[in-house]
């Protein structure tokens, strides 16, 4: 089979940077450098893409799911758009993939960075070859059984690349510059490993999903506290016992009460509120690189 990396931009309609990058990229194919990896450029959801919206009936990034599948009849743009995927560039697609990489952006102030799910050795394996590149720090999202359903589990091999901040439906240099070297960089590490002419590092930092924790709330359910002036914009600084989470107008501050220090991200990330998320915790480790991941990615390659 020939190796092809299928690269989707708009899996939320209204995170627009990467869908204009791959629209000028039709235009000329100079824009971008594949390094000579095949290619398939997809809008994820050009329906949301159209409407503006993040999605039209519900996430379309947690529609790949076993039973969304087999769910012929679904009246659900989205999850006839993950079917619709699937059998066009799955792994036994009409034109099959074996990677694929998708393009968000944040409104949180995350930078840039990766998302892996679970611990699937390629999805390792690549993840550690941009962070020993480009730094970007690794979001390993995993045991958290109420977001499930992600697009890059449903291929061999995959990563999201978050990139921010940035509102939604808004343009911004850095950012398309940002999207355009990461996804430069990762074809030209899959060419490399395609042509076993690579260098894998020996550790890779990975920040693990603890937990998300909700918006303080009144007895209705109401948001009734914001994020902390202290606490926002501090993605990735460390939380430590009795640092300030949030703030209620009667002058009270919650306070971050557990003993362990933990790692937030994805703080008052604006997509996020309708899942009842504020931030997410993490814990930093450092993994040492193990020649499994670089085998199964090698494998998956050739």
């Amino acid at each position: 089979m020939q190796l092809q990396v299928l690269l989707v931009a708009g899996t939320h309609g209204n995170e627009i940077n990467g869908i204009w990058l791959f629209e000028e990229w039709e235009k000329s194919s100079f824009v971008l450098n594949t390094h000579g990896v095949k290619t398939c450029k997809v809008v994820g959801n050009p329906e949301a893409k159209k409407a503006g919206k993040r999605y039209v009936h519900h996430d379309l990034n947690r529609s790949f799911k076993e039973d969304s599948f087999l769910s012929f009849n679904s009246s659900s743009i989205e999850e006839l758009r993950a079917n619709e995927l699937v059998k066009l560039y799955g792994y036994s697609g009409k034109n099959p993939c074996q990677i694929a990489l998708d393009f968000h952006t944040t409104t949180s102030s995350m930078g840039s960075c990766l998302v892996v799910y679970g611990r699937r050795e390629a999805d390792l394996a690549l993840a550690a070859l941009i962070q020993n590149k480009l730094g970007l720090p690794i979001y390993l999202h995993e045991s958290d059984e109420k977001q499930t359903g992600f697009l890059v589990e449903a291929w061999p091999c995959g990563l999201v690349i978050e990139i921010g901040p940035i509102g939604q439906g808004i343009l911004n240099s850095k950012i398309i510059f940002q999207t355009k070297l990461i996804l430069e960089k990762l074809l030209e590490q899959i060419h490399q490993v395609k042509n076993l002419n690579f260098f894998f590092p020996d550790k890779l930092i990975i920040h693990r999903h603890i937990k998300s924790i909700d918006f303080p709330r009144d007895q209705e359910g109401h948001i009734d506290g914001y994020v902390h002036s202290l606490r926002q914009s501090k993605d990735w600084h460390l939380l430590k016992k009795n640092d300030a989470l949030f703030y209620k107008l009667n002058g009270e501050t919650i306070k971050f009460e557990e003993d362990e220090p933990y790692i937030p991200v994805f703080i008052n990330e604006a997509a996020y509120m309708e899942k009842n998320i504020a931030m997410s915790f993490t814990k930093r480790e450092l993994w040492d690189f193990k020649k499994e991941w670089k085998q199964s990615l090698i494998d998956l390659i050739h």
